[in-house]
Parts: structure tokens; sequence; C-alpha cells
């Protein structure tokens, strides 16, 4: 690669569920600075009876992004891709694309991990791959796509990243972080699980070669040159992939002793270990082994998160509401604390459509109070993923063998105080809030260092955001109701109704 100046500028390219954005980051060995340069909606399309993501428009979104990049950077000392995991693209001999990735939340894989576990039982599949059971699993998505005319032609799958990282440098790699949530890594080598792979005759080399973050992965090419008007050489720059791998090293943690929530469309709620834990305990209480930066192992439960939220404003939007984000939380913060509770991470929330209501109905379900008010179903939402935090780092430190003393939140969430300050209450812990665009500063400063223009360990890294990202901390208050709120829930799960 280029050598790097000692300021320089780089470009995060980070995809979530609902948008994209490219950001730069000026980094120095001082510190980071962020500039949000284009920001554009990430929109499914469901096309006969499948729900599909729009990669041409999220590619197009790309080279508009770095055009705005170019523009406000002058150059730029490379590029890195962080998205969402577990979704592919199938890409024939000729490197095209066969059809739009299907969505994680499509319905196509309804009834096929029980089709998996007859081949490879849930008990084998955990001791291979440290993976949390999860319908939308990559392995359960091969296995339905297996008998598809598409699948027949297919000579690779790309993760979302690797696609787009080919199409801007015609490199195809496989980036670990990612390649771990699919079901089909062993966490502890970081190479496939070829007991897995061969019981269900998935061939690894489906996937492109593996890479690690940090790697070279190629070079903008020349048409991308000349669509978004950057000076080359562009070098493209493997990072942790997964955006919750770029998160977790966007934590600017200080010590070890923490725990952390990457808030957003889903929580990703654990802890930053050493190695993976894949005991019978760790997979009855649903924790997930993934890969993180410098081979750190991202121990944590995946909690369908600010989605409640986010479904609920867009389904009272629909209805003619004129609402917004600021209007319900507080209308949240007024309601009765502690009223009604749901149980988050209960898969009928995760579909699309018609959100409040099915939160009343789950509340109805379960003999609990029904909201019937805007705040009053915001604060149920926002009150249960409090108690599931709790429950996660709780259920995280046993399962471990860990203490913590801090509760890191990132990402959007980090931006709604009610939600942290009832964390904090809920946890009987501090709590750190921010920087909300954690992913970018994980993504953007392995970049650096891979560049030279910074050094050191992660921890190193970290020590460059607590001086200059803006943080809140949030005290504990009373624990006792929620100590009690979070009893109530456990037997709600159970199948016990509330009095």
């Amino acid at each position: 690669m280029p050598a790097a100046p000692q300021t320089a500028a780089f470009g995060a390219i980070d995809l979530g569920a609902s948008s994209g954005r490219v950001i730069v980051g000026r980094v120095t060995p001082d510190g980071v600075g962020l500039a949000e340069v284009h920001r554009f909606p990430n929109r499914p399309v469901r096309v006969a009876g499948t729900l599909h993501w729009d990669a041409l428009g999220l590619y197009a979104g790309i080279l508009d992004g770095l055009r705005a990049a170019g523009t406000a950077a002058g150059r730029l000392t490379s590029v890195g891709i962080d998205s969402w995991g577990v979704d592919f693209g199938l890409v024939d001999a000729s490197g095209a694309l066969l059809g739009n990735p299907v969505h994680y939340r499509d319905a196509r894989t309804e009834g096929v991990p029980d089709r998996v576990h007859t081949t490879v039982p849930p008990a084998d599949l955990y001791a291979a791959t440290g993976i949390q059971h999860a319908a939308f699993n990559t392995v359960h998505q091969l296995v339905a796509a297996r008998d598809t005319p598409q699948f027949a032609v297919a000579r690779q799958a790309m993760l979302i990243p690797d696609l787009i990282s080919f199409w801007l440098t015609g490199v195809a790699g496989t980036e670990r972080t990612n390649a771990s949530t699919t079901q089909l890594l062993d966490p502890a080598s970081g190479d496939w699980a070829h007991a897995v792979t061969d019981a269900l005759g998935i061939d690894p080399a489906l996937f492109p070669p593996l890479r690690s973050p940090g790697d070279p992965a190629g070079f903008l090419l020349p048409d991308v040159l000349a669509e978004t008007g950057l000076s080359g050489p562009v070098p493209v720059v493997a990072v942790g992939s997964h955006d919750t791998a770029s998160a977790v090293a966007g934590v600017p943690a200080d010590g070890g002793n923490f725990a952390y929530i990457s808030s957003g469309t889903w929580s990703l709620v654990g802890l930053e270990l050493d190695a993976p834990v894949r005991t019978e305990a760790a997979r009855a209480a649903n924790f997930t082994n993934e890969l993180g930066v410098d081979g750190t192992i991202r121990y944590l439960r995946n909690i369908t998160g600010l989605w409640l939220l986010q479904e609920c404003l867009r389904q009272w939007q629909a209805d003619g509401q004129d609402v917004a984000l600021s209007d319900v939380l507080a209308e949240a913060g007024r309601a009765i604390p502690l009223r009604s509770l749901v149980d988050a991470g209960d898969d009928a929330f995760l579909a699309p459509g018609g959100m409040p209501g099915r939160i009343a109905d789950a509340c109805r379900r379960t003999g609990e109070p029904v909201p019937e008010t805007r705040g009053a179903i915001v604060r149920c939402i926002l009150d249960s993923l409090a108690l599931a935090y709790r429950a996660a780092i709780a259920d995280a430190c046993r399962t471990a063998d860990r203490t913590v003393d801090t509760v890191h939140i990132v990402g959007g969430g980090a931006q709604n105080e009610l939600l942290c300050r009832l964390t904090a209450d809920a946890c009987g812990l501090p709590v750190v809030a921010g920087p909300v665009e954690a992913a970018a500063l994980g993504n953007i400063l392995v970049q650096a260092r891979a560049l030279g223009i910074v050094h050191g360990t992660l921890g190193d890294l970290r020590s460059l955001l607590r001086g200059t990202q803006h943080l809140r901390r949030y005290e504990p208050g009373d624990r006792r109701p929620w100590d009690a709120a979070a009893e109530r829930l456990d037997a709600l799960r159970a199948g016990v109704p509330a009095a």
C-alpha cells in the first residue's frame, strides 16, 4: 500500500438495516474526527412474495457517498466497509450477481432449522461454531437456497460487505468477523468448521478466501475512480466488516471489565473475551461467539432492539399521525414506569408491520396491562429493553465467569437518554453512552492502523476515542423496582400470567 500522510482522511462505508452512511474520518496520532458526508435509505423490496435487499440501490448510494467524500476530503487515504451479518449474494463464474440478496427477515428459512438439526444436532452445531440459534443464520439460508436455479449456477457466495468490496475492487474475499455470523466458522481457529460443512454438504470454497481486519482488500477500480472523481490509487482495507465488530472496536472502554450494548435496529449485548465459551450453559442461554478485531470474541446475545420503536413510529406515520421520535420519547418519560412488560426477544416481533397492535396483543396474552397510548407503548418497549439488557449482561457474566463494572452503550441508542437511564437503573451499573458512530470509528481506526497512522493494541485505539468523542455517564438509581419487574417478566416468559 502507498505510504499514508501523518494526517489522513479515511472513508467508512457503514451499512445498517434501515440506512447507509459514508463517513469521512480524519485521523492523527492524537485523535479522530468524523464527518458524515452522505446518508441514503436502505429499503427492502418484496417481489413475488420474497423480501430482498436492493443491492444495486445500496451500491449507487455508496458511489454517491464516495463522490461526496472526495469533495469533502480532497483525497481519501483508504476505504473500509461494514454492514449487517448473515445475508449474502450469489455470484456466477463471470462475477455477476444472480439476483438481489434475500433479506434475513424473509420467510424462506421457516422450518429449515429443523432440517439442519436432523443432520447436525443443535448441541453439536454450537460446540463447533459457538453461534446462537437463529432461523435467519446463513447456514439455514444456504440450505433454503440450495434447490433454487440461482444456486445451481452460483460459484461464490459473498456476504454483503464482501460483495460491495468486490464491486469496488474486483478482488474477492471473505472477512472473518462477518464470516463468523454464518454459523459455519470455528471461532477458535478462525477457519471453516469443516465437520459442519461436510455434514451439511456445503463446500467452504463457495466463499472467497478468508481475510482479517487490517488485511489489504484491493484498490478502487478505474471505473469506480471515474464515477466518484477520486484520485487513485485508493486502497480498500478489510475492517471488522460485521458492523457490530467495528462498533465494539469503537467502544471507548478503559480496561476489560465492561459490558457493551451496540444499540440500533438490533441490540447486541455482551462481553469481549479472549476465547469462545461453547459450554452447554452458554448454548442454553443463547449466547453467540462471533469474532472481533484482533482475534477477540464478541460473546453476546442478539436482542430485537430499537426495531420495536422504529416499527411503531413507521406504523403511526403510515396511519396519518404527525409524530416524531422526540414526541413519543417525551410521552414515554411521563408514562407510568414498569406498568406493562413484554419479552423484547420474542420472535413474534421479528416481522415488520402492525407493531403497536402486536405489543398490545402480547400484553393481552400474558395478562399484562394493555398500553393504550403512544407514550405507554413506548414506555413498555424501553422498560422491556432495559430488562432484556439486564438479563443478557447477568447471563453473560454467569456463563463466562466474568464481572463487569461499567456498561457502554454505543450506536443510535446512545442518543436515547431515557433508554440509557433506564438501563443504568435496571442493571444497577453506571452506563457510559457514546459514541453514536462507534461502527464508523472502529472501521476507521482499523484502517488508520493498517496504514501506519496510529499504532498499538485495541486498547490503544480505544484510548484515542475517550479524549475526542462526546460521552455521557448515567449513574444507577433505585434497583428494587427493577428486581421485582425482572421476576415478573421471568414469570411471563415461563407462561405464568400476571396476577
